[in-house]
């Protein structure tokens, strides 16, 4: 694929289907989180199920060095290292999805010690910030995605900025709250 390919679009318009498809699918994700999040399954693995937070710390990880870097190559008009860089970047949050889904079905919730000071404050408000625009996110992704499938870059990059910074801080501090939460696994 060369760079003139990368111009045309892949998906035909249809801002109505598109729009239903992408609410009807965010919302069953977030309540499939929502609802998954209250439900434990108590079997033994033969591993510590907590392999899945880290799992997902490194995928976070990772994301959030796409991101940017899908913003250097665009910027560096490499359309085609942007485009892979992207799709991978969706991948990978794919697959934190599982992840996620399967680490809060096999563990109870850690909470953070009452008596480790004031920087379980830090923690909470990192932990609070990072749900609610996990929760958020997943529209504008699939929204920026859609307008890049049907080359309609200008709408695409206009998006992008929104959701970009949303979704690199997603990434970001996930990575610090499992950082801060995990010796106490």
């Amino acid at each position: 694929m060369d760079n003139k390919d990368i111009f045309k679009p892949v998906l035909v318009k249809n801002d109505k289907k598109a729009f239903w498809i992408i609410g009807i699918f965010s919302s069953v994700i977030f309540l499939a989180i929502t609802v998954l999040a209250r439900i434990k399954i108590d079997i033994d693995l033969g591993f510590n199920p907590h392999v899945f937070a880290k799992i997902n710390a490194c995928i976070n990880f990772a994301v959030a060095v796409l991101l940017p870097l899908g913003i250097y190559f665009v910027k560096s008009k490499k359309y085609v290292a942007h485009k892979r860089t992207m799709f991978a970047a969706i991948v990978l949050s794919s697959l934190f999805l599982i992840s996620y889904v399967l680490h809060h079905l096999l563990t109870s919730s850690t909470l953070y010690p009452k008596d480790a000071g004031s920087i379980k404050y830090f923690y909470y408000f990192i932990l609070i910030t990072h749900i609610f625009l996990a929760g958020i996110i997943l529209p504008f992704i699939l929204l920026t995605s859609y307008r890049a499938l049907t080359a309609e870059f200008y709408t695409h990059k206009k998006i992008a900025r929104i959701t970009f910074p949303i979704w690199w801080y997603v990434s970001i501090t996930g990575v610090i709250v499992y950082l801060m939460i995990s010796p106490y696994y």
